[in-house]
């Protein structure tokens, strides 16, 4: 007996092919969460648009300091990529099993400095043994990331130890959660004087650089970058493949980074 096929049935065949074939299409093309800390924003955005652009992909940056988002990561929060402003936060998640060892790799170096405000006619020579609190003022505060977690502050407060300046100013900090919001501190002029990283003091014109703190005075400054495990967002290998291309390294290197790889 000679069986009749329905056209319905055809159609849904039909259909049924043809959302398979889109399927990888609609999963490259979902938007990837990067977490990223607070002092890549300037780069990243451009890198960010850039990527848009040229891989139809939309990367949406989360910025904050490298130990709030870690925190968040372990918590469960859904980033696809984490890229911190130091080592130990990475190794945090890595111990964690929450970021894959494999996708692992160190990006970035950058250099802290002492700021100003633009207006300021403070004159200071960063050195060993260096008045810092007496260019503070009476009282006046040292504007930080949070020295106890946040990498920039970590940072800082490792060079001032070893320059012998800590215990003069460590009753003076104003700490912040971030190195960016520490940077508005003096760009404001609600701080006299502040820690930030190269990269950041490069991108306000609001503050002046007055020294640099030498690369033997703390560890070195290091963003590793990877997935996370909780990622199945297949284009997290691609997007990584683009921080390390010629049009990241120009964006990275504008804003005073140093690629690692």
């Amino acid at each position: 007996m000679r069986v009749l096929r329905s056209p319905l049935l055809g159609l849904a065949a039909l259909a049924l092919l043809v959302a398979s074939a889109a399927t990888p299409s609609r999963a490259q093309s979902r938007d990837l969460l990067v977490f990223a800390a607070a002092s890549l924003k300037n780069a990243l955005d451009e890198i960010n648009a850039a990527y848009a652009r040229e891989k139809g992909q939309k990367a949406i940056a989360s910025y904050a300091g490298s130990a709030a988002l870690a925190k968040q990561i372990e918590a469960g929060a859904p980033a696809d990529v984490f890229i911190s402003a130091d080592l130990d936060w990475m190794n945090y998640l890595e111990e964690l099993k929450l970021v894959r060892a494999e996708t692992r790799s160190n990006l970035l170096g950058n250099k802290i400095v002492l700021v100003a405000p633009a207006s300021s006619a403070v004159s200071l020579a960063v050195g060993p043994g260096f008045d810092l609190a007496g260019a503070l003022g009476s009282d006046g505060r040292l504007a930080m990331a949070n020295p106890g977690s946040v990498p920039a502050g970590k940072y800082g407060k490792a060079a001032l130890e070893k320059l012998g300046v800590w215990p003069s100013v460590q009753n003076r900090v104003a700490p912040a959660e971030n190195v960016r919001a520490a940077l508005l501190l003096v760009a404001r002029g609600e701080a006299p004087l502040g820690i930030v990283y190269a990269t950041d003091a490069a991108a306000e014109r609001n503050v002046e650089i007055v020294g640099t703190f030498p690369a033997d005075t703390h560890p070195p400054i290091v963003y590793p970058v990877a997935v996370t495990t909780r990622s199945t967002n297949p284009g997290a290998a691609a997007y990584l493949a683009y921080l390390k291309s010629a049009a990241s390294r120009a964006a990275f290197e504008k804003q005073g980074f140093t690629l690692l790889e």
